[in-house]
């Protein structure tokens, strides 16, 4: 059964954050010159080294601000409360729907520097076949989303391992529910790899500067 960001056992996994400075990912990782902490670059880095020749990894996104994933919440929400009605009137279950798709604060891998959400590209900088586009919703997907989905193409399903392996051979953690979403560090890669603590809480200003 896939554990959500939501469920109560991420936000128990304490947190030892050594205040592990943000770093901007180099040009071979694609224009949004993400942020990370160090030691995800580093595995990002290492990562790249073990894809076939003609295969990039592109990341489109790393640190997110508090008040980001906030909005993203936000918006998510009241999409979930259109689809479903009266979902709303349950919130236990509207923050269990909402986290499939984008984390409670207090535990977001992206607030604390230590997620990316990335795919492939070729030599020319296309994005192969992962089965949707980064960021499509479990609704507007059918489920496609789920990095296990079987409602898509063979070729998708080749890529996906790929990542996968290139990914968890350097430590880090997929969150199930978004194939293009792992991270390194923070409470839901402890939870998964059975670490006594996260490595990484959410960024302070201090790290955030330039």
């Amino acid at each position: 059964m896939t554990i959500l960001l939501s469920d109560p056992r991420v936000a128990a996994i304490p947190v030892e954050d050594e205040g592990e400075p943000l770093v901007e990912l180099t040009a071979p990782f694609g224009p949004a010159r993400a942020r990370v902490r160090v030691s995800l670059a580093q595995r990002l880095l290492l990562a790249r080294d073990r894809l076939p020749a003609g295969i990039e990894l592109r990341v489109v996104e790393g640190h997110r601000s508090v008040a980001d994933q906030r909005a993203i919440i936000a918006s998510y929400a009241a999409e979930l409360s259109a689809v479903h009605p009266g979902v709303d009137r349950d919130p236990a279950e509207l923050d269990r729907l909402t986290s499939r798709f984008v984390a409670p604060v207090a535990v977001a891998p992206h607030v604390a520097g230590a997620a990316v959400d990335l795919t492939l590209v070729d030599g020319d900088g296309r994005e192969l076949d992962l089965g949707t586009p980064i960021d499509a919703t479990p609704e507007q997907s059918d489920g496609a989303c789920y990095f296990a989905a079987r409602n898509i193409s063979a070729t998708a399903r080749v890529h996906r391992a790929l990542l996968a392996d290139v990914l968890t051979s350097v430590g880090l953690v997929n969150y199930p529910t978004e194939w293009w979403h792992w991270s390194y560090g923070d409470r839901y890669w402890a939870l998964t790899v059975g670490a006594p603590a996260a490595l990484y809480g959410p960024i302070g200003a201090h790290l955030v500067a330039a």
